[in-house]
């Protein structure tokens, strides 16, 4: 249950942090508001034998404000912020999310993109992963206070789920759909 919400400056920040830009563009000066922020590593998991796609179901704050819900439906997916190889960090998200234990060397990258490009700029790397229930390793959910929930969306409904409006979810997801759909299916 979401409660007591309420917006304040931002004094002390411990993952973004707002900037003001000036720069010259054809002789002309300008400025423009951004946000430095962590990379990324997000990850397309797909359950074998349940045929289904494990996406996570969390509460976003920014979302919240814009619909007064802010439950998202994402990819698996943590911040870079340690000095490991990013294949390293997507497994770990992996079993902190899921609970679902990958080898790295079964995680395929996909490709990598920059997310929010009006305002923080940050890399994304979209990795692949197929599970099944041998693999499991712990129930998910996240570690410290994070509340995840893990989300099955049976291969049957994903182009549904993909277009249906009402669910909110991230333009990368949507990418990995229609990446799975061109190469995997």
């Amino acid at each position: 249950m979401i409660e007591k919400v309420r917006l304040e400056p931002l004094v002390d920040s411990r993952f973004v942090r707002p900037a003001l830009v000036r720069y010259v563009q054809d002789g002309v000066e300008k400025s423009w508001e951004v946000i430095r922020a962590h990379d990324s590593v997000a990850v397309f998991l797909f359950h074998r034998e349940k045929e289904a796609f494990l996406l996570v179901r969390q509460f976003r704050p920014a979302v919240y404000l814009q619909n007064g819900d802010g439950f998202t439906y994402e990819l698996c997916a943590g911040i870079v912020d340690k000095a490991l190889p990013l294949v390293q960090i997507a497994k770990e998200e992996i079993e902190e999310e899921t609970g679902y234990g990958v080898d790295a060397a079964k995680i395929e990258k996909v490709t990598s993109f920059y997310t929010s490009v009006g305002f923080a700029g940050s890399k994304q790397t979209l990795f692949y992963a197929e599970v099944d229930e041998r693999m499991r390793v712990g129930e998910g959910g996240g570690i410290d206070d994070e509340s995840i929930e893990v989300v099955e969306v049976p291969l049957s409904k994903a182009r549904e789920f993909m277009f249906d409006e009402s669910i909110v979810k991230t333009p990368g997801l949507l990418f990995a759909f229609m990446w799975f759909f061109s190469t995997k299916s």
